[in-house]
């Protein structure tokens, strides 16, 4: 996520360390230094990804598998869209026979659609690799590209501040499994847009070229847009407040710019919107405002991240694992609240860095500061916001300090830039005192990111699928209309291996159930479909290990769940619970017959 600085000659809102020219600087032609940036960035996000080309094809996150395999299938849902010419916005190939809705949860169709050839091409394991490290390298290239032309001089200084936008510790560890929340490469893009809707007489070109960025944003990341957003709007608000006069007399190009901008992305993006959350098995909110209590621990700010080189996994025991993202470790934090002490009287980006950070920040501390993993009764900002309010009671407030993380990869270049002009200054000063503060300000900024460099995120094993998924032999058995009903039936919770049966055959069958956001019966949002008996007695006789008594009631209801799946066939494979699933479904449905590698129970004359 980028934060919105820009050239003086674009707007005022970006003064440097220095004062400079306001005249319109040439357009600059990439050079070898752009080339070897990006091509590092490339190099780390291969090396971020490492663990899985190891066995691309049967690894998944060891933090998120459950994310991981959503997000594999959702790669096959775009190529499945595209090969069958099919609504994307809605699928029936999960969740059978309710569906789900994709724009009311996170599909990525801005990307599993464009990508669709090469997902039938290489298959969606292998593509979520290449599109995870790919897009942390885009991220910090586009982040490069918005710092190098219209923040700072210093390529190097471009370079550290991109780095740090695409591969910050809490852009990385939701690497694990959320290739989502690192797709950030078009917010630069956007930022500067929004920037440039003040130059006179290009208010109209500026607002359609953001419109379109909006537009496409929204179907990669809602939540990081909207973040964009807040930061954008912060920015806007103290700037008026530290310039109001050249704020005001710009106020009505900006207004007209932006008008045009979020009439085209309204254009654009209306319908998907409206189907987002008035089409079906569409949802208000999330039960219980499951996001709204989630803030940032006190201490996460100080502490190393865990796939970093300084990171250590026993921490997480006590701050918690789910979201790390600040995590800045403390050298960072000491640097940046030095780096904002010498920069922010002669900079009016830093001063509006400092805004950013302490808003976001604060912000982020949820509805009671967490100290150390622990509640400590104090009231935090979220306390006084109700958590049904309309879009806030689907934000997670610890989320809020991925602005303050873009913030400080903003300050980072601001100040490798400045260590860099020390050696041009507009005075005579002695050269040994220049090269003791350049000494110095380079090995602090190195010195603090050095422990922050990402470790290959952890991956782990995932059971194949059976030969009889995926050599087709299921086919005779499943006629169209109908379903495969797998075992362990996909939630998201269990079934992880099953879950990823659908996305390997390309969606070729519909199954019930699965891991998504759905309505219950009263319209707010739950993590996966509502349990039906039979699948929750599944659930429980796995987690017990052992065969409950079944009773005809239990025969009865297990016909009636399959009839309403529209099930053709229960397919039960490898699994640690393989001999009491097997019972439990004998006790249900009869004997089963073995078909290649599968236990498979022909349901068709029965329901």
């Amino acid at each position: 996520m980028a934060v919105p600085v820009v050239n003086p000659s674009l707007n005022p809102v970006s003064e440097t360390v220095e004062t400079r020219s306001t005249t319109t600087r040439p357009r600059r032609r990439p050079t070898r230094a752009d080339v070897l940036a990006i091509g590092a960035y490339v190099l780390l996000g291969v090396v971020v990804c490492l663990n899985y080309w190891a066995d691309v094809n049967n690894r998944v996150s060891s933090h998120l598998p459950t994310d991981h395999s959503w997000f594999e299938w959702l790669f096959a849902h775009g190529a499945y869209s595209v090969q069958h010419l099919e609504n994307p916005l809605f699928t029936a190939r999960q969740n059978a026979p309710d569906g789900v809705n994709m724009m009311a949860n996170t599909s990525l169709l801005g990307v599993t659609l464009p990508l669709a050839p090469l997902t039938m091409l290489l298959g969606p394991q292998v593509v979520y690799a290449l599109y995870l490290g790919g897009a942390l390298a885009a991220t910090a290239g586009t982040s490069y590209w918005m710092l190098s032309r219209h923040l700072v001089r210093s390529r190097a200084a471009a370079f550290v501040g991109g780095a740090f936008l695409g591969f910050a510790p809490g852009i990385v560890h939701h690497a694990n499994g959320q290739p989502n929340f690192v797709s950030n490469f078009l917010l630069p893009l956007i930022v500067v847009r929004v920037f440039r809707l003040v130059e006179p007489g290009r208010w109209r070109r500026n607002g359609l070229v953001l419109g379109l960025l909006v537009a496409y944003q929204i179907f990669i990341n809602e939540e990081m847009l909207l973040l964009t957003a807040l930061a954008c709007l912060v920015v806007v608000i103290a700037y008026a407040a530290m310039r109001p006069r050249v704020a005001w007399a710009r106020a009505g190009t900006f207004a007209a710019g932006l008008g045009v901008g979020g009439g085209v992305a309204l254009l654009l993006t209306a319908y998907p919107i409206w189907f987002q959350f008035n089409g079906p098995q569409s949802y208000r909110g999330l039960q219980g405002g499951v996001f709204h209590s989630w803030g940032e621990d006190v201490v996460a700010f100080v502490t190393f991240p865990r796939d970093t080189i300084a990171g250590d996994e026993a921490v997480e025991a006590t701050i918690g694992m789910t979201e790390q993202n600040t995590w800045f470790g403390w050298p960072l934090v000491l640097l940046s609240v030095v780096a904002l002490a010498l920069l922010v009287r002669r900079s009016l980006v830093a001063r509006i860095l400092a805004v950013l950070v302490v808003v976001f920040s604060v912000a982020a501390l949820g509805p009671e500061i967490r100290f150390n993993g622990e509640l400590t009764g104090i009231a935090g900002p979220w306390s006084y916001i109700p958590a049904d309010l309309p879009l806030v009671e689907m934000m997670m407030p610890t989320r809020l300090t991925l602005v303050t993380t873009a913030a400080l990869g903003v300050l980072l270049a601001l100040a490798w830039d400045a260590v860099a002009r020390s050696h041009r200054p507009p005075v005579p000063a002695p050269r040994a005192r220049l090269r003791w503060q350049h000494v110095v300000g380079y090995a602090a900024i190195t010195l603090a990111l050095l422990p922050l460099l990402p470790r290959p995120l952890p991956a782990e094993p995932v059971d194949a699928p059976p030969d009889f998924i995926t050599s087709g032999a299921w086919r005779p058995y499943v006629p169209d209309g109908r379903t495969l009903v797998p075992v362990p039936i996909p939630s998201n919770v269990h079934g992880l291996s099953t879950l990823r049966w659908s996305a390997l055959t390309g969606h070729e069958f519909p199954i019930p159930a699965g891991y998504f956001i759905g309505p219950n019966e009263d319209g707010e949002g739950v993590f996966g479909a509502p349990n039906r008996p039979t699948s929750t007695l599944i659930y429980q006789t796995m987690d017990a290990g052992e065969l409950p008594e079944i009773s005809d009631e239990n025969r009865q209801q297990a016909v009636a769940d399959l009839r309403f799946w529209r099930a053709s066939v229960v397919v039960l494979g490898a699994h640690p619970r393989e001999p009491v699933l097997r019972e439990l479904l004998t006790a249900l449905l009869g004997e089963p017959q073995r078909v290649d590698d599968v236990w498979l129970w022909d349901v068709r004359d029965r329901v």
